[in-house]
């Protein structure tokens, strides 16, 4: 399940994941990816940090907590280290900037199936 709250980017991010992946639904906001996950039951979900209702580590927090899916990985457009350690802090297994999504969101997915943690090539620069 993809969650993005601009319609142009999650068309960009669901082609992207299409490659490898059967995208079950893709939702603009936080809570309605909460409810997608609780529907569909998905391996993974793939979420923005920054959306309405909900934002994606807040949902994460909940799919995690009710445990319907423990591999999520988020999308940012920000390196920065206070949101990159909430994400983890809440369990989150994937941190991607979207200017990383092309070359690492597919291997960061990869990752978090397999329960491992991945934070992409910008956010390891900026979090030395």
């Amino acid at each position: 399940v993809l969650a993005e709250d601009h319609p142009d980017e999650r068309q960009e991010i669901r082609q992207l994941l299409d490659s490898e992946f059967e995208v079950l639904r893709a939702v603009g906001d936080g809570a309605a990816l909460v409810a997608a996950v609780a529907e569909l039951k998905p391996d993974a979900v793939i979420s923005d940090i920054q959306m309405p209702n909900l934002d994606g580590i807040e949902a994460g927090s909940e799919v995690l907590g009710r445990g319907l899916c423990e591999a999520i990985v988020v999308l940012s457009m920000y390196p920065d280290r206070h949101l990159v350690q909430a994400a983890i802090d809440a369990g989150i297994r994937g941190y991607v900037l979207k200017l990383d999504a092309g070359d690492e969101l597919i291997p960061a997915v990869y990752a978090a199936l397999r329960g491992e943690r991945y934070l992409s090539s910008g956010v390891r620069r900026c979090n030395h």
